[in-house]
């Protein structure tokens, strides 16, 4: 019995099946060279995350507006405290 962190994926996308109107795939936290505001080269926890929608039923600008707020989030989530 392998658990799902035997096998990391670091970038994921799924398909969206009906009635679904968007998935959320959310790959591996991982250490990775980032290069800060300053121009500076930092190790960081970085993680990847994709949204797939499907525009029938749900504006893609809704979409993006969703996933910046969702990314906030993950950045800083002490604000869900405040």
């Amino acid at each position: 019995h392998r658990d799902l962190h035997s096998f990391p994926t670091r970038r994921s996308s799924d398909l969206i099946n009906p009635p679904q109107s968007s998935i959320l795939a959310v790959g591996t936290v991982r250490k990775e060279p980032v290069v800060t505001k300053k121009g500076n080269v930092r190790i960081r926890s970085v993680i990847r995350v994709t949204l797939s929608v499907d525009h029938r039923p749900i504006d893609g600008a809704t979409a993006a507006q969703w996933m910046r707020a969702f990314l906030e989030v993950l950045e800083r989530p002490i604000r869900l405290l405040v």
